[in-house]
């Protein structure tokens, strides 16, 4: 079944839109009561974008006209709001948010009863049962549930032993997002002296300019400030990316490979296995390999990271944008998570993160998104398909190529991997000349 509105990771878009708007989430939240076909608790939790209340409140309304028990978990990480349902027992989760887009977009993001996020035939399920007019009736106040937010921090916390980083200095940057008040508390909490960036959100400066998506003052401060390291989060949470105490970023390929070497050597990474995406660096895999492990690849999105985890029977996965998944922690992508067990690596080890860091040497790789007007079926782009076909032939077994449209912007994304920069960039930009002559 095809999907209309849900794209990689839920509905997105710019608020006041077609799609993100309040009679819309008025109709998709009845659509969702009655794709979950039975009554109980729904936990509705947001970032801090300006749109979110209103989003939020017409989101119930709909669920509540499908005889669901919406309620209100307010301000709360992605990750915090999937382990909330998880934990009592909810029919249904949600978050509007837009994640790592600007303040002026929206959307949501449903979990399922066990904290998962819902598969392509669910959503699609979810579409079809679409009304055409938004229920009837103002919209009652949605219903508070209190308590996710401690209990997200309390279980986060007992990662590490009590302590665990006193004497540590942590630059955070929580993006003016959804981890402005969990993930200091975390980390002071184990004692971490924390130096915060992007933590007073304003409902209109969530991203800008700020988190893992901007590391670049994260880097800046780490270096200027001493620090162990730096942390950043994209606006929801379910995102990191790292900074060594060099001021060197590490991005979720980075991450995922000293946390999956970490836990072969210790024999704990479940079936051998570190699950990545199409869009990850080679030399990950020849990392993991060479401490005799294997990697597996799934498609973009950490939904489908999760579905090829559950299937081989691994616990690691994640993306290079710093989606990282620790199953036996958290049904879904945490990024303070991840920032957790790498600092643990970091504690049973002793060594610095610039040094643990360096076990993986990347192939090289340029990429790019191109902002596109419309996404016209790459098989229709003959221009594009001769280019791939070319640059393929030309780097053999050496490389590879990867052209994809974004689940959640108008862009087309294109990446090339190989053994040589030059010939790499080179590659890239015959790729994009050639979508260009398409009408891209």
């Amino acid at each position: 079944m095809s999907r209309r509105y849900f794209g990689t990771d839920g509905v997105r878009g710019a608020y006041g839109g077609p799609v993100v708007n309040e009679p819309f989430f008025a109709r998709l939240g009845a659509a969702a009561g009655a794709w979950a076909g039975r009554r109980g608790a729904v936990l509705i939790g947001r970032d801090t974008r300006f749109s979110g209340p209103a989003l939020a409140q017409a989101l119930g309304r709909g669920l509540g006209a499908a005889g669901l028990e919406p309620r209100s978990l307010g301000v709360l990480p992605t990750p915090a709001v999937a382990r909330a349902v998880r934990e009592a027992g909810a029919v249904l989760g949600a978050v509007v948010t837009a994640s790592h887009n600007p303040a002026g977009d929206n959307g949501v993001k449903f979990f399922q009863a066990d904290g998962r996020k819902l598969a392509d035939e669910e959503e699609a399920r979810i579409e079809a049962l679409l009304p055409e007019e938004p229920p009837a009736g103002p919209s009652p106040a949605l219903a508070e549930s209190r308590g996710a937010l401690e209990a997200y921090v309390a279980a986060v916390s007992g990662l590490l032993p009590a302590g665990a980083l006193r004497g540590w200095t942590v630059v955070l940057d929580t993006a003016h997002g959804a981890t402005a008040e969990t993930s200091p508390l975390v980390l002071q909490g184990l004692g971490a002296r924390v130096i915060a960036l992007g933590g007073a959100p304003d409902g209109r400066n969530i991203n800008a300019g700020v988190g893992s998506e901007h590391p670049e003052a994260l880097a800046a401060r780490v270096a200027a400030a001493g620090a162990r390291l730096g942390v950043a989060h994209d606006g929801d949470g379910d995102r990191c990316i790292l900074c060594d105490e060099l001021g060197a970023v590490l991005d979720g390929d980075e991450i995922l490979t000293v946390l999956a070497l970490d836990a072969l050597e210790r024999g704990a990474l479940p079936a051998n296995t570190l699950v990545v995406t199409v869009q990850s660096n080679l030399g990950v895999d020849a990392a993991v390999a060479a401490a005799g492990g294997r990697v597996v690849r799934a498609p973009v999105g950490d939904r489908y990271v999760v579905e090829r985890m559950r299937a081989e029977g691994a616990s690691l996965g994640g993306e290079s944008s710093g989606h990282i998944v620790c199953a036996e922690i958290s049904p879904a992508g945490d990024g303070l998570v991840a920032a957790l067990k790498v600092m643990e690596v970091m504690r049973r080890t002793g060594r610095p993160l610039s040094e643990l860091r360096r076990r993986l040497r990347k192939f090289p790789q340029a990429s790019e998104a191109v902002a596109v007007r419309e996404k016209i079926p790459l098989e229709r782009m003959a221009a594009l398909g001769a280019a791939i076909r070319e640059v393929e032939a030309a780097l053999g077994a050496r490389g590879r190529v990867l052209v994809r449209y974004s689940g959640t912007e108008p862009k087309l994304r294109l990446l090339v991997e190989g053994p040589e920069e030059a010939g790499v960039r080179a590659a890239l930009v015959r790729l994009r000349t050639a979508a260009r002559a398409d009408g891209a």
